[in-house]
């Protein structure tokens, strides 16, 4: 009886089985038990079936058998090294064998050498792209050879793979020049944008760095300071300086080592040229142009100018179509006549950029061949940058300054407010004490003016008590606003004086 199966989970499949043409390497995996999956599992949702297809397939059968696979006699699609058995070579060395092997099996692996030999007839560079076309420029044989080796093919005497690829395509006429051709159509895109943001940028910032007013005022300024600061020595009185020197100024420290010469100029600029303290606007395109290479674009306009005479020159050269296949004059033919166009609008463009630049060289004084336009550009874009973070410095200087400043203000305002206090205090003590001072001075005009001060000691003994707080108050003020009080207490004083002087 066979052994009960565990049921699969999850609605799973059994897995296809695959037949092979022979043992194979095997993938030394630990399987996934099927009952471990989860529900939401990857491996529950793959259909790596539906991916396969034979050139897949045969492909991973020939490179990972175990045991040599029988060859098929015919140039077979599906064979990327060799569709023949072991043969030796004729003509190729060995590295340059294995150089075509390697271009044969990778993205051409799926094509037979006929169907190559059509893509390049046709110029066909969706199938044939840059890298293809850079290999096959680099790998294939020199004319000499592939002469050769078509003769051998002529012949009917077998070849290796590689060998019989380089024959098939070898009779394709000047075969080396059309494959730098297609490769020119290819590249042209790159080339045109390597070159023509540069050349927008460097002109663009030759006109602003020559035009902008604010930035010719900050030169100035910076002309004005310097022959002051350089007042009795060989360097006084200078009539300009090389642009070269602008970064050089955050090198220039104040006496006490905390500011620089830029961080002054800057100060300066915002208080009494405030209009130029924005100068760095005027500069927009400094930066891109920072990382222009005249050099380099004038290579790059120099090997499409070169790529496109030798494009023309093969169209010259190929009127007449070697086979019903042979679409170079079609296809190439357009490109050269919207490439032409292109190529010369890029160098007017071109020429005048470097026009510009030799007008500021001579606008500024320098030389062009030794100070570059990328090493120009850089120096002003390190001094606006380093302008623009010395003022944002200066004020944030200030406003510690400013701070500390009113801190230091209401600390003085509070110890103010505070002597004040305690002078107020100090006034309403003295107060009180007059006040005390004026009550018993009442009190003693008040018996003078009753006669009670001159009473023996038994009336005064048997005195009422006197009046309270508020009714002695009230009778002390009508007193007081008698007719002659003025008088009264002076001669009440005479009299309390004669009272209390001695008998």
């Amino acid at each position: 009886m066979a052994p009960m199966v565990a049921p699969l989970p999850h609605g799973l499949k059994p897995k296809r089985k695959w037949d092979t043409d022979g043992p194979m390497k095997r993938a030394n995996w630990k399987a996934i038990i099927p009952q471990k999956l989860s529900e939401n599992s990857f491996w529950v949702k793959v259909q790596e079936d539906k991916l396969a297809d034979d050139e897949i397939l045969s492909g991973l059968a020939m490179k990972f058998s175990s045991k040599p696979m029988k060859q098929a006699d015919k140039d077979s699609v599906d064979r990327p090294p060799s569709s023949k058995k072991n043969v030796d070579l004729r003509v190729l060395d060995g590295k340059a064998a294995q150089n075509l092997l390697i271009l044969l099996g990778g993205s051409l692996k799926h094509l037979s050498h006929e169907q190559i030999r059509t893509y390049l007839l046709r110029c066909d560079t969706t199938i044939l792209g840059p890298n293809v076309l850079q290999q096959l420029i680099q790998y294939l044989p020199p004319p000499d050879q592939l002469k050769r080796l078509q003769e051998i093919r002529a012949r009917g005497e077998e070849l290796a793979a590689p060998e019989a690829f380089a024959a098939t395509i070898g009779d394709i006429k000047r075969l080396g020049a059309r494959l730098q051709s297609l490769n020119f159509k290819l590249s042209m895109p790159d080339l045109m944008q390597d070159c023509k943001p540069d050349i927008v940028a460097g002109t663009a910032a030759c006109e602003e760095v020559k035009n902008s007013k604010k930035f010719a005022k900050v030169l100035e300024l910076i002309l004005l300071l310097g022959n002051y600061m350089n007042s009795g020595s060989k360097k006084e009185a200078a009539f300009g300086f090389e642009i070269s020197f602008l970064p050089k100024l955050s090198s220039t420290k104040d006496y006490e080592n905390k500011q620089t010469l830029l961080h002054y100029i800057a100060d300066v600029v915002e208080k009494k040229f405030p209009d130029a303290l924005t100068f760095n606007e005027d500069l927009s395109h400094v930066d891109k142009a920072s990382r222009v290479s005249l050099d380099n674009i004038q290579k790059t306009m120099r090997q499409m100018n070169s790529s496109l005479k030798n494009l023309e020159s093969d169209l010259n050269n190929n009127k007449i179509p070697q086979s019903d296949d042979d679409r170079f004059m079609e296809v190439m033919g357009s490109f050269a006549v919207e490439c032409r166009k292109q190529v010369e609008l890029l160098g007017k463009m071109l020429s005048q950029m470097e026009t510009l630049f030799q007008s500021l060289s001579e606008y500024y004084c320098f030389d062009p061949a030794k100070y570059t336009m990328e090493e120009f550009f850089t120096d002003i874009r390190t001094f606006k940058d380093a302008f623009v973070q010395a003022h944002t410095e200066n004020i944030k200087i200030r406003e510690e300054e400013e701070k500390r400043r009113r801190t230091q203000e209401a600390k003085e305002r509070s110890q103010r407010e505070l002597q004040e206090r305690q002078q107020r205090k100090l006034a309403l003590v003295d107060i009180d004490a007059v006040q005390t001072q004026e009550g018993v001075m009442d009190s003693l005009l008040e018996a003078l003016q009753t006669g009670s001060a001159f009473g023996n000691r038994d009336q005064r003994r048997r005195r009422g008590p006197r009046p309270a707080g508020a009714e002695r108050r009230a009778q002390l003020n009508r007193s007081r606003s008698r007719t002659g009080i003025t008088a009264n207490a002076f001669s009440s004083r005479e009299m309390l004086s004669e009272l209390l002087g001695p008998a």
